[in-house]
């Protein structure tokens, strides 16, 4: 299959796109899209799946097959705690500027959504 011959099952989108220090930016002056924090929120929301579905029964079980640290797991776990709407800006590429991945992982976050957003207004 080519790019210009899309099945059913995809969407072409025509963008000219760069990567430039873990960010993936588009040249039609589109939001960036800091590929670090979709990584670290998707693999969190994906573990959170795996331990409710009972395919794992631990983080730690987790932590053995993915080859991290049992805290690493449960960092990143926490990342399925962030009200919607922030997760959306994420996904849409309209992350605060000065939020990385680092500090998602490293830092504690509110279980509160309105402290969520209160804390990701200090990075804009």
């Amino acid at each position: 299959m080519s790019v210009t011959e899309p099945t059913d099952q995809s969407t072409f989108v025509p963008l000219n796109l760069k990567r430039r220090a873990g960010r993936l930016i588009a040249d039609s002056g589109a939001p960036v899209h800091d590929v670090n924090i979709l990584n670290v929120v998707g693999r969190g929301f994906y573990w959170q799946d795996l331990l409710d579905t009972g395919v794992y029964a631990s983080g730690s079980d987790i932590a053995k097959v993915e080859g991290v640290t049992p805290s690493t797991v449960n960092r990143l776990v926490r990342m399925g705690l962030l009200a919607p709407d922030l997760i959306e800006e994420l996904m849409a590429g309209k992350q605060p500027r000065r939020l990385t991945a680092h500090w998602l992982i490293r830092n504690r976050i509110p279980s509160s959504w309105g402290e969520q957003r209160a804390l990701f207004e200090r990075f804009r």
